[in-house]
Protein backbone atom coordinates (compact mmCIF):
# COMPACT_ATOMS: atom_id res chain seq x y z
CA UNK A 1 0.00 0.00 0.00
CA UNK A 2 2.05 3.50 -0.84
CA UNK A 3 2.13 5.95 1.82
CA UNK A 4 -0.85 8.72 2.07
CA UNK A 5 0.53 12.59 1.78
CA UNK A 6 -2.01 15.03 2.60
CA UNK A 7 -1.44 18.29 0.84
CA UNK A 8 -2.58 21.61 2.56
CA UNK A 9 -4.18 23.80 0.41
CA UNK A 10 -4.77 27.25 1.26
CA UNK A 11 -3.45 29.93 -1.67
CA UNK A 12 -3.26 27.28 -4.01
CA UNK A 13 -7.02 26.06 -4.63
CA UNK A 14 -6.69 24.12 -7.77
CA UNK A 15 -4.89 20.58 -9.21
CA UNK A 16 -3.06 21.98 -12.36
CA UNK A 17 0.36 24.12 -12.34
CA UNK A 18 0.10 23.74 -8.31
CA UNK A 19 4.09 23.01 -7.77
CA UNK A 20 3.57 21.33 -4.11
CA UNK A 21 0.97 19.13 -5.45
CA UNK A 22 2.92 18.21 -8.31
CA UNK A 23 5.46 17.40 -5.55
CA UNK A 24 3.79 15.00 -3.39
CA UNK A 25 2.38 13.31 -6.69
CA UNK A 26 5.91 12.66 -7.66
CA UNK A 27 6.27 11.09 -4.16
CA UNK A 28 3.52 8.79 -4.08
CA UNK A 29 0.27 8.25 -5.84
CA UNK A 30 -1.66 8.46 -3.15
CA UNK A 31 -2.40 12.11 -2.44
CA UNK A 32 -5.21 13.65 -0.90
CA UNK A 33 -6.27 17.57 0.20
CA UNK A 34 -7.01 19.06 2.69
CA UNK A 35 -8.45 22.97 3.30
CA UNK A 36 -8.80 24.19 6.69
CA UNK A 37 -11.48 26.88 7.79
CA UNK A 38 -9.25 28.79 9.66
CA UNK A 39 -11.20 30.67 12.69
CA UNK A 40 -8.54 32.74 13.03
CA UNK A 41 -9.24 34.56 9.37
CA UNK A 42 -13.11 33.93 9.26
CA UNK A 43 -13.46 35.38 12.91
CA UNK A 44 -11.49 39.08 11.86
CA UNK A 45 -13.32 41.94 11.55
CA UNK A 46 -12.03 42.58 7.71
CA UNK A 47 -13.14 39.72 5.84
CA UNK A 48 -15.27 40.85 2.74
CA UNK A 49 -18.11 38.19 2.40
CA UNK A 50 -17.68 38.29 -1.61
CA UNK A 51 -14.42 37.08 -0.83
CA UNK A 52 -15.37 34.24 1.32
CA UNK A 53 -18.26 33.59 -1.21
CA UNK A 54 -15.48 33.31 -3.82
CA UNK A 55 -13.34 30.92 -1.86
CA UNK A 56 -16.44 28.49 -1.15
CA UNK A 57 -17.04 28.65 -5.03
CA UNK A 58 -13.39 27.68 -5.70
CA UNK A 59 -13.74 24.37 -2.83
CA UNK A 60 -16.69 23.32 -4.51
CA UNK A 61 -15.07 23.27 -7.86
CA UNK A 62 -11.91 21.37 -6.26
CA UNK A 63 -13.85 18.81 -4.57
CA UNK A 64 -15.14 18.11 -7.83
CA UNK A 65 -12.07 17.84 -9.28
CA UNK A 66 -10.32 16.08 -6.82
CA UNK A 67 -13.40 13.42 -7.45
CA UNK A 68 -12.51 13.29 -10.96
CA UNK A 69 -9.00 12.45 -10.28
CA UNK A 70 -9.85 9.56 -8.12
CA UNK A 71 -9.34 11.55 -4.85
CA UNK A 72 -10.83 13.49 -2.45
CA UNK A 73 -10.47 17.04 -0.59
CA UNK A 74 -10.84 17.08 3.25
CA UNK A 75 -12.88 20.17 4.76
CA UNK A 76 -11.66 20.63 8.27
CA UNK A 77 -12.54 23.52 10.53
CA UNK A 78 -10.75 24.70 13.44
CA UNK A 79 -7.27 25.77 14.31
CA UNK A 80 -4.85 24.74 11.87
CA UNK A 81 -2.17 23.79 14.64
CA UNK A 82 -4.22 21.26 16.45
CA UNK A 83 -6.57 20.32 13.23
CA UNK A 84 -4.22 19.50 11.01
CA UNK A 85 -1.42 17.01 13.32
CA UNK A 86 -4.99 15.54 14.55
CA UNK A 87 -6.08 14.50 10.68
CA UNK A 88 -2.35 13.65 9.94
CA UNK A 89 -2.15 11.32 12.56
CA UNK A 90 -5.43 10.06 12.31
CA UNK A 91 -4.83 8.89 8.77
CA UNK A 92 -1.46 7.44 9.20
CA UNK A 93 -0.02 10.11 6.61
CA UNK A 94 4.02 10.10 5.82
CA UNK A 95 3.67 13.48 5.07
CA UNK A 96 2.40 16.75 5.03
CA UNK A 97 3.02 19.33 1.70
CA UNK A 98 2.06 22.78 1.34
CA UNK A 99 3.21 25.78 -0.54
CA UNK A 100 4.48 28.93 1.56
CA UNK A 101 3.08 32.26 1.94
CA UNK A 102 4.12 36.08 2.85
CA UNK A 103 1.70 37.44 5.32
CA UNK A 104 2.81 37.66 8.56
CA UNK A 105 0.08 35.54 10.59
CA UNK A 106 0.27 32.64 7.57
CA UNK A 107 4.23 32.62 8.63
CA UNK A 108 3.89 32.03 12.35
CA UNK A 109 0.40 29.40 11.00
CA UNK A 110 2.83 27.40 8.87
CA UNK A 111 5.67 27.44 11.51
CA UNK A 112 3.37 26.22 14.09
CA UNK A 113 1.43 23.52 12.20
CA UNK A 114 5.22 22.49 11.04
CA UNK A 115 6.45 22.08 14.09
CA UNK A 116 2.98 20.07 15.83
CA UNK A 117 3.26 17.75 13.03
CA UNK A 118 7.28 17.40 13.22
CA UNK A 119 6.88 16.56 17.04
CA UNK A 120 4.50 13.68 15.43
CA UNK A 121 7.43 12.73 13.05
CA UNK A 122 5.67 13.92 9.99
CA UNK A 123 7.10 15.24 7.36
CA UNK A 124 7.17 18.20 6.08
CA UNK A 125 8.12 19.32 2.71
CA UNK A 126 7.27 23.32 1.65
CA UNK A 127 7.05 24.98 -1.54
CA UNK A 128 6.87 28.98 -3.37
CA UNK A 129 3.88 28.39 -5.57
CA UNK A 130 2.28 32.05 -5.91
CA UNK A 131 5.67 33.67 -6.86
CA UNK A 132 7.81 33.17 -10.09
CA UNK A 133 10.63 34.26 -8.05
CA UNK A 134 10.68 33.16 -4.06
CA UNK A 135 11.41 36.13 -1.86
CA UNK A 136 15.68 35.84 -1.63
CA UNK A 137 15.86 35.50 -5.67
CA UNK A 138 15.72 39.09 -6.72
CA UNK A 139 18.13 40.97 -4.55
CA UNK A 140 19.96 44.00 -5.45
CA UNK A 141 23.63 43.67 -5.76
CA UNK A 142 24.65 44.19 -1.92
CA UNK A 143 22.12 41.30 -1.77
CA UNK A 144 19.20 43.01 -0.03
CA UNK A 145 15.69 43.10 -0.77
CA UNK A 146 14.82 45.77 -3.27
CA UNK A 147 12.23 48.72 -1.70
CA UNK A 148 11.61 50.43 -5.36
CA UNK A 149 9.67 48.79 -8.46
CA UNK A 150 11.71 49.73 -11.39
CA UNK A 151 15.02 48.60 -10.46
CA UNK A 152 13.06 45.35 -9.45
CA UNK A 153 11.11 44.81 -12.36
CA UNK A 154 14.57 45.23 -14.35
CA UNK A 155 15.87 42.05 -12.45
CA UNK A 156 12.69 40.46 -12.26
CA UNK A 157 11.81 40.48 -15.99
CA UNK A 158 15.60 39.17 -16.57
CA UNK A 159 15.52 35.48 -14.62
CA UNK A 160 14.18 32.93 -16.03
CA UNK A 161 10.62 31.42 -14.98
CA UNK A 162 9.47 27.72 -14.40
CA UNK A 163 7.09 26.30 -16.90
CA UNK A 164 3.52 25.26 -15.33
CA UNK A 165 3.11 21.29 -13.75
CA UNK A 166 0.91 18.95 -14.91
CA UNK A 167 -0.88 16.93 -12.76
CA UNK A 168 -2.11 12.98 -13.75
CA UNK A 169 -4.62 10.89 -11.55
CA UNK A 170 -4.60 10.60 -8.05
CA UNK A 171 -5.06 7.55 -5.56
CA UNK A 172 -7.40 8.84 -2.36
CA UNK A 173 -8.72 6.95 0.57
CA UNK A 174 -10.72 4.08 0.84
CA UNK A 175 -13.65 3.71 2.77
CA UNK A 176 -12.37 2.80 6.72
CA UNK A 177 -9.90 6.19 5.85
CA UNK A 178 -12.70 8.32 4.77
CA UNK A 179 -14.30 6.98 8.31
CA UNK A 180 -11.48 7.80 10.06
CA UNK A 181 -11.02 11.63 8.49
CA UNK A 182 -14.47 12.17 9.14
CA UNK A 183 -13.94 10.57 13.24
CA UNK A 184 -10.86 13.28 13.24
CA UNK A 185 -12.76 16.65 11.92
CA UNK A 186 -13.52 15.96 8.38
CA UNK A 187 -17.39 18.01 7.98
CA UNK A 188 -18.78 18.79 4.44
CA UNK A 189 -18.08 22.04 2.98
CA UNK A 190 -20.32 24.51 4.82
CA UNK A 191 -22.93 26.77 2.52
CA UNK A 192 -21.55 30.77 3.14
CA UNK A 193 -24.39 31.32 5.53
CA UNK A 194 -23.23 28.96 7.52
CA UNK A 195 -19.92 30.37 8.37
CA UNK A 196 -21.91 33.77 9.42
CA UNK A 197 -21.70 35.57 5.77
CA UNK A 198 -24.02 36.63 3.24
CA UNK A 199 -23.56 37.89 -0.66
CA UNK A 200 -26.10 37.55 -3.21
CA UNK A 201 -24.58 39.75 -6.01
CA UNK A 202 -22.83 37.83 -8.86
CA UNK A 203 -19.15 38.20 -8.55
CA UNK A 204 -17.37 39.88 -11.68
CA UNK A 205 -15.35 36.35 -11.68
CA UNK A 206 -17.08 33.19 -11.31
CA UNK A 207 -15.29 31.45 -8.53
CA UNK A 208 -13.04 28.06 -9.30
CA UNK A 209 -10.12 26.94 -11.55
CA UNK A 210 -12.19 26.63 -14.88
CA UNK A 211 -13.72 30.13 -14.81
CA UNK A 212 -10.05 31.57 -14.29
CA UNK A 213 -8.89 29.85 -16.84
CA UNK A 214 -11.33 30.73 -19.55
CA UNK A 215 -10.82 34.60 -18.59
CA UNK A 216 -7.23 34.03 -19.01
CA UNK A 217 -7.47 32.72 -22.55
CA UNK A 218 -10.39 35.57 -23.38
CA UNK A 219 -8.15 38.34 -21.93
CA UNK A 220 -4.76 36.75 -23.98
CA UNK A 221 -6.93 36.67 -27.18
CA UNK A 222 -8.10 40.23 -27.40
CA UNK A 223 -7.73 42.39 -24.60
CA UNK A 224 -4.41 42.29 -23.34
CA UNK A 225 -2.69 43.67 -26.85
CA UNK A 226 -4.40 46.99 -25.82
CA UNK A 227 -4.24 46.65 -22.13
CA UNK A 228 -1.46 49.90 -21.50
CA UNK A 229 -4.17 51.77 -23.31
CA UNK A 230 -7.19 50.73 -21.97
CA UNK A 231 -6.92 49.82 -18.31
CA UNK A 232 -7.21 53.34 -17.17
CA UNK A 233 -10.34 53.65 -18.43
CA UNK A 234 -12.52 52.40 -15.83
CA UNK A 235 -15.63 52.50 -18.63
CA UNK A 236 -14.02 49.92 -20.67
CA UNK A 237 -13.40 46.52 -19.85
CA UNK A 238 -9.97 46.89 -20.19
CA UNK A 239 -8.19 44.40 -17.17
CA UNK A 240 -7.94 40.74 -16.64
CA UNK A 241 -10.24 40.66 -13.60
CA UNK A 242 -7.78 37.68 -12.29
CA UNK A 243 -7.14 39.43 -9.27
CA UNK A 244 -9.14 36.96 -7.01
CA UNK A 245 -8.64 34.23 -8.88
CA UNK A 246 -4.52 35.23 -8.10
CA UNK A 247 -5.54 35.97 -4.51
CA UNK A 248 -6.42 32.32 -3.90
CA UNK A 249 -4.80 30.51 -6.60
CA UNK A 250 -7.59 29.59 -8.87
CA UNK A 251 -5.04 29.93 -11.58
CA UNK A 252 -1.22 29.23 -11.45
CA UNK A 253 0.83 32.40 -11.76
CA UNK A 254 3.08 30.36 -14.75
CA UNK A 255 0.52 29.53 -16.32
CA UNK A 256 -0.56 33.02 -16.60
CA UNK A 257 3.01 34.10 -17.32
CA UNK A 258 3.17 31.87 -19.95
CA UNK A 259 0.03 32.94 -21.70
CA UNK A 260 1.43 36.67 -21.78
CA UNK A 261 4.85 35.45 -23.23
CA UNK A 262 2.95 33.46 -26.10
CA UNK A 263 0.79 36.38 -26.36
CA UNK A 264 3.58 38.05 -26.74
CA UNK A 265 4.65 36.20 -29.42
CA UNK A 266 1.58 36.84 -31.29
CA UNK A 267 2.17 40.73 -31.64
CA UNK A 268 2.79 42.37 -34.70
CA UNK A 269 3.06 45.86 -33.50
CA UNK A 270 5.25 48.04 -30.96
CA UNK A 271 1.68 49.02 -29.76
CA UNK A 272 0.95 45.36 -28.98
CA UNK A 273 3.94 44.59 -27.68
CA UNK A 274 3.45 47.39 -25.05
CA UNK A 275 0.32 46.29 -24.24
CA UNK A 276 1.73 42.58 -23.42
CA UNK A 277 4.33 44.29 -21.55
CA UNK A 278 2.32 46.64 -19.58
CA UNK A 279 0.44 43.77 -18.27
CA UNK A 280 3.93 41.62 -17.55
CA UNK A 281 4.77 45.01 -15.34
CA UNK A 282 1.70 44.45 -13.43
CA UNK A 283 2.38 40.87 -12.27
CA UNK A 284 5.87 42.25 -11.34
CA UNK A 285 4.12 44.50 -9.12
CA UNK A 286 1.91 42.37 -7.77
CA UNK A 287 5.37 40.29 -6.77
CA UNK A 288 7.50 42.98 -5.67
CA UNK A 289 4.32 43.90 -2.87
CA UNK A 290 4.59 40.30 -1.69
CA UNK A 291 7.99 40.43 -1.69
CA UNK A 292 7.92 43.78 0.09
CA UNK A 293 5.27 42.29 2.97
CA UNK A 294 7.66 39.20 3.32
CA UNK A 295 11.21 41.10 4.00
CA UNK A 296 9.38 43.88 6.06
CA UNK A 297 6.56 41.95 7.89
CA UNK A 298 5.75 45.79 9.37
CA UNK A 299 4.06 46.71 6.70
CA UNK A 300 1.10 45.06 7.74
CA UNK A 301 0.89 47.12 10.58
CA UNK A 302 1.93 50.70 9.81
CA UNK A 303 3.89 53.18 7.20
CA UNK A 304 6.95 52.73 6.12
CA UNK A 305 8.55 56.00 6.05
CA UNK A 306 8.60 57.48 9.81
CA UNK A 307 7.18 60.62 8.74
CA UNK A 308 4.19 58.84 8.25
CA UNK A 309 4.48 57.16 11.84
CA UNK A 310 2.90 59.67 13.85
CA UNK A 311 0.96 62.17 11.35
CA UNK A 312 -1.38 64.38 12.38
CA UNK A 313 -4.30 62.90 10.36
CA UNK A 314 -8.23 64.16 11.09
CA UNK A 315 -10.59 62.22 12.78
CA UNK A 316 -13.82 62.92 11.44
CA UNK A 317 -16.48 60.04 11.21
CA UNK A 318 -18.53 61.99 9.50
CA UNK A 319 -16.39 62.46 6.40
CA UNK A 320 -15.23 58.84 6.69
CA UNK A 321 -18.92 57.46 6.46
CA UNK A 322 -19.57 59.76 3.18
CA UNK A 323 -16.60 58.21 1.30
CA UNK A 324 -17.23 54.35 2.41
CA UNK A 325 -21.12 55.31 1.49
CA UNK A 326 -20.04 57.39 -1.67
CA UNK A 327 -21.42 60.56 -0.82
CA UNK A 328 -18.49 62.75 -0.35
CA UNK A 329 -20.13 64.80 -4.05
CA UNK A 330 -16.95 64.35 -5.85
CA UNK A 331 -18.90 62.08 -8.60
CA UNK A 332 -15.83 60.09 -9.90
CA UNK A 333 -15.08 59.30 -5.88
CA UNK A 334 -18.57 58.43 -5.43
CA UNK A 335 -18.69 56.10 -8.34
CA UNK A 336 -16.15 54.36 -7.29
CA UNK A 337 -17.21 53.28 -4.05
CA UNK A 338 -20.64 52.22 -5.22
CA UNK A 339 -18.78 49.84 -7.53
CA UNK A 340 -16.82 48.33 -4.99
CA UNK A 341 -20.42 47.89 -2.12
CA UNK A 342 -22.29 46.72 -5.18
CA UNK A 343 -19.89 44.42 -6.84
CA UNK A 344 -16.83 43.75 -4.23
CA UNK A 345 -14.47 44.89 -6.79
CA UNK A 346 -13.00 48.33 -8.11
CA UNK A 347 -11.14 49.64 -11.14
CA UNK A 348 -7.79 49.92 -10.54
CA UNK A 349 -7.53 53.66 -11.74
CA UNK A 350 -10.62 54.32 -9.42
CA UNK A 351 -8.50 52.86 -6.12
CA UNK A 352 -6.07 55.35 -6.82
CA UNK A 353 -8.16 57.90 -7.12
CA UNK A 354 -10.56 57.26 -4.27
CA UNK A 355 -7.28 56.33 -2.14
CA UNK A 356 -6.17 59.68 -3.23
CA UNK A 357 -9.38 61.58 -1.93
CA UNK A 358 -9.31 59.94 1.48
CA UNK A 359 -5.90 61.00 2.42
CA UNK A 360 -5.11 64.04 0.64
CA UNK A 361 -8.95 65.37 0.60
CA UNK A 362 -10.45 64.35 3.76
CA UNK A 363 -6.68 63.76 5.25
CA UNK A 364 -7.65 60.63 6.92
CA UNK A 365 -5.63 57.37 7.62
CA UNK A 366 -4.87 55.73 4.97
CA UNK A 367 -4.94 52.59 7.16
CA UNK A 368 -8.69 53.25 7.95
CA UNK A 369 -9.19 52.98 3.91
CA UNK A 370 -7.26 49.61 3.76
CA UNK A 371 -9.21 47.88 6.20
CA UNK A 372 -12.47 49.34 4.66
CA UNK A 373 -10.84 47.67 1.03
CA UNK A 374 -10.04 44.71 2.29
CA UNK A 375 -13.39 43.79 3.96
CA UNK A 376 -15.16 44.78 0.96
CA UNK A 377 -12.99 43.48 -1.92
CA UNK A 378 -13.93 39.95 -3.17
CA UNK A 379 -10.47 40.42 -5.24
CA UNK A 380 -8.29 41.60 -1.51
CA UNK A 381 -4.81 40.81 -0.81
CA UNK A 382 -2.88 41.69 1.71
CA UNK A 383 -0.14 42.58 -0.19
CA UNK A 384 -1.24 44.47 -2.85
CA UNK A 385 -3.52 46.54 -0.95
CA UNK A 386 -1.52 47.79 1.79
CA UNK A 387 1.23 48.59 -1.17
CA UNK A 388 -1.06 49.97 -2.95
CA UNK A 389 -2.65 52.33 -0.10
CA UNK A 390 0.80 53.15 0.94
CA UNK A 391 1.77 53.98 -2.41
CA UNK A 392 -1.55 56.20 -2.52
CA UNK A 393 -0.80 57.66 0.85
CA UNK A 394 2.76 58.77 -0.35
CA UNK A 395 3.96 56.67 3.14
CA UNK A 396 5.57 53.61 1.58
CA UNK A 397 8.26 52.28 -1.08
CA UNK A 398 8.20 54.83 -3.47
CA UNK A 399 11.15 57.33 -4.26
CA UNK A 400 8.13 60.04 -4.81
CA UNK A 401 6.72 60.55 -1.55
CA UNK A 402 4.07 63.09 -2.68
CA UNK A 403 1.17 62.19 -4.91
CA UNK A 404 -2.02 63.89 -5.27
CA UNK A 405 -4.89 63.70 -7.64
CA UNK A 406 -7.42 66.21 -8.57
CA UNK A 407 -10.59 64.26 -8.78
CA UNK A 408 -11.77 66.43 -11.42
CA UNK A 409 -8.48 66.14 -13.80
CA UNK A 410 -8.43 61.94 -13.19
CA UNK A 411 -12.55 62.65 -14.19
CA UNK A 412 -12.06 64.10 -17.50
CA UNK A 413 -8.93 62.39 -18.23
CA UNK A 414 -9.86 59.21 -17.77
CA UNK A 415 -13.82 58.73 -18.00
CA UNK A 416 -14.37 61.47 -20.75
CA UNK A 417 -17.93 61.03 -21.62
CA UNK A 418 -18.71 60.21 -17.85
CA UNK A 419 -20.06 56.58 -18.78
CA UNK A 420 -19.20 55.43 -15.84
CA UNK A 421 -20.16 57.97 -13.49
CA UNK A 422 -23.60 57.82 -15.05
CA UNK A 423 -23.15 54.02 -14.81
CA UNK A 424 -22.53 53.74 -11.05
CA UNK A 425 -24.15 57.49 -10.15
CA UNK A 426 -27.86 57.07 -12.03
CA UNK A 427 -29.14 59.91 -10.38
CA UNK A 428 -27.18 62.26 -12.11
CA UNK A 429 -27.49 60.68 -15.75
CA UNK A 430 -29.34 63.58 -16.97
CA UNK A 431 -26.55 66.50 -16.05
CA UNK A 432 -24.01 67.71 -18.37
CA UNK A 433 -20.55 65.67 -18.87
CA UNK A 434 -18.97 68.40 -17.88
CA UNK A 435 -20.79 68.98 -14.73
CA UNK A 436 -20.23 65.47 -13.73
CA UNK A 437 -16.46 65.56 -15.08
CA UNK A 438 -15.67 68.71 -12.95
CA UNK A 439 -18.12 68.20 -9.85
CA UNK A 440 -19.54 71.54 -9.97
CA UNK A 441 -22.69 70.79 -10.33
CA UNK A 442 -25.67 73.77 -8.89
CA UNK A 443 -26.78 73.11 -6.09
CA UNK A 444 -30.24 73.11 -7.01
CA UNK A 445 -29.42 70.39 -9.42
CA UNK A 446 -27.88 68.28 -6.62
CA UNK A 447 -30.82 68.89 -3.96
CA UNK A 448 -33.00 67.83 -7.37
CA UNK A 449 -31.06 64.74 -7.92
CA UNK A 450 -30.66 64.05 -4.21
CA UNK A 451 -27.32 64.02 -4.47
CA UNK A 452 -24.62 65.66 -1.86
CA UNK A 453 -22.74 69.07 -2.08
CA UNK A 454 -18.83 68.30 -1.49
CA UNK A 455 -17.65 67.69 1.59
CA UNK A 456 -14.23 69.27 1.48
CA UNK A 457 -12.59 71.79 -1.09
CA UNK A 458 -9.97 70.31 -3.05
CA UNK A 459 -8.14 72.74 -3.51
CA UNK A 460 -8.18 73.78 0.32
CA UNK A 461 -7.23 70.75 1.65
CA UNK A 462 -4.61 70.19 -1.22
CA UNK A 463 -2.68 73.24 0.71
CA UNK A 464 -3.40 71.57 4.27
CA UNK A 465 -1.98 68.23 3.57
CA UNK A 466 1.10 69.81 2.02
CA UNK A 467 1.67 72.07 4.72
CA UNK A 468 1.53 69.04 7.40
CA UNK A 469 3.45 67.13 5.57
CA UNK A 470 6.16 69.62 4.94
CA UNK A 471 5.93 70.29 8.93
CA UNK A 472 6.47 66.20 9.49
CA UNK A 473 9.47 66.10 7.47
CA UNK A 474 10.91 69.09 9.07
CA UNK A 475 10.26 68.03 12.50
Amino acid sequence: MPNLILFWHRRDLRLSDNLGLAKACHTTPKVVGVFCLDRALLERDDIAPARVAYLIGCLQELERNYREKGSQLLVIHGEPAKAIPHLAVSLQAKAVFFNLDVEPYARERDKAVTDALREQSIDVQTFWDQLLHAPGEVVTLSKTPYTVYTPFWKNWSQLGKESPTSLESLQGLDESERDLAKKAGAIELPPLENLGFRWDNPLILSPGESAALTRLEEFCQDTIYNYEENRNYPAIDGTSHLGAALKFGAIGIRTVWEASIEALENCRSEETRAGVISWQQELAWREFYQHCLYFFPELADGPYRKEFRDFPWEDNEEHFQAWCEGKTGYPIVDAAMRQMNETGWMHNRCRMIVASFLTKDLILNWQRGEKYFYRTLYDGDLAANNGGWQWSASSGMDPKPLRIFNPATQAAKYDPEAEYIRQWLPELASLDTEELLSGKISRLDRHRCGYPDPIVDHNQQQREFKKRYQQQKLG
